[in-house]
């Protein structure tokens, strides 16, 4: 009986639990219902209110300013930094050894090729050069003296050829002596202007420490390096134009040297410019800003960059389409191509003698009435 009684009780449970269940399934069901109506009602009021809306703009007439399109030469160009550098210039060094005895110039100071610039001491050279000169001048009595004897067929053969060596070797020891003295003088080996003086009077000057470094700035070449993506495009000869922020100058020039070699830690090539710096004013090291034109098309369609809007469909821009008598801004769907300085070649969509709106096409769309000012 007990067991009956349990048995019951469960199933009246379950479908007690079963009904609750089926009723909020039922409830859900009809508010999604109720949110999908309000929804499509929503939706109704919004297309009408934009169709009014649109109505009213196309029965307004937006003044506006056109540009009539023409077919010209578009350029590109990529900037590069470049160094500058004197085409000639020297750090110049003693020939020989010795202790720096005079220095004639001072820095900034015009110089001219093969100019004195300072001199080592030569004080023990000098000593020796006397002491050679007396020794030849004996070498030479003693030649003589046994020349004659000789002459006379007095005296072996062999005097009379050591005496003969003796003042040759003397001779040349001689004019070794007066080498190194001319050495001691340190040269410039180019017109310029001095930049550097390294060293002080007193100081050990070698053929392996710089003493002064002359610069000649009425040339200098400029080095830039140049991604290797644009290798195709550059060559040697190609006009480009160097830009100098700090002296508000720009010049062009062409194109002298093209690197062979790629570096591989940025990957990029070497090019060089040659300029003329007659006043000096382009310095070593000064900043300076190179465009190198990387394309070009000679019958391009061209606008400004501003004209071009973008949608979920692409880029597109406004022209007047004058079609049946009426004035209309129209939306034509553009491909742009590069862009520099702000202007934008169009490769599809324009073409010349259309009329692109220049001005006021922030307040139009696509079949507004235009008024052109």
């Amino acid at each position: 009986m007990k067991r009956i009684v349990l048995f019951i009780a469960a199933t009246v449970l379950l479908a007690a639990c079963s009904s609750t269940t089926v009723s909020d399934e039922e409830s859900k069901r009809k508010e999604l219902q109720q949110y999908k109506q309000q929804l499509s009602e929503l939706q109704k009021k919004i297309e009408v209110l934009e169709h009014e809306l649109t109505d009213t703009k196309k029965d307004e007439s937006v003044k506006v300013s056109v540009r009539e399109l023409n077919e010209q030469i578009f350029e590109h160009f990529i900037e590069v930094t470049g160094k500058v550098e004197a085409k000639h210039d020297a750090d110049i060094s003693p020939e020989s050894a010795g202790t720096i005895d005079s220095i004639f110039i001072n820095e900034g100071q015009r110089v001219s090729k093969d100019q004195v610039l300072g001199k080592l001491n030569t004080d023990a050279l000098e000593r020796n050069l006397d002491e050679m000169k007396i020794q030849l001048e004996l070498a030479k009595t003693n030649f003589q003296r046994q020349k004659n004897l000789w002459d006379q067929n007095i005296g072996s053969e062999m005097q009379f050829l050591e005496a003969k060596t003796n003042m040759e070797s003397l001779g040349k020891r001689i004019e070794g002596i007066k080498a190194q003295l001319k050495m001691s003088e340190i040269k410039s080996p180019i017109d310029g202007i001095v930049d550097i003086v390294y060293q002080k009077k007193g100081e050990i000057g070698s053929p392996q420490t710089p003493f002064v470094k002359v610069l000649n700035m009425k040339k200098v070449k400029i080095y830039a390096d140049v991604s290797e993506s644009y290798l195709t495009k550059v060559h040697r000869g190609d006009k480009v134009k160097i830009r100098f922020p700090a002296l508000g100058r720009e010049l062009e020039a062409p194109i002298l040297q093209i690197g062979n070699v790629i570096d591989p830690n940025n990957r990029t090539f070497r090019i060089r410019i040659d300029l003329n710096n007659p006043d000096g004013m382009i310095k070593p090291n000064l900043v300076s800003v190179i465009q190198i034109r990387d394309y070009m098309a000679k019958n391009a369609i061209v606008i400004p960059s501003l004209f071009i809007k973008e949608d979920f469909t692409g880029n597109y821009t406004y022209i007047v389409d004058n079609a049946q008598g009426k004035s209309r801004a129209k939306k034509v769907y553009v491909e742009p191509g590069m862009t520099n300085n702000n202007l934008t070649e169009v490769v599809t969509g324009l073409s010349a003698g259309m009329q692109v709106i220049s001005e006021g096409y922030a307040q139009v769309s696509d079949g507004t009435p235009v008024v052109l000012n």
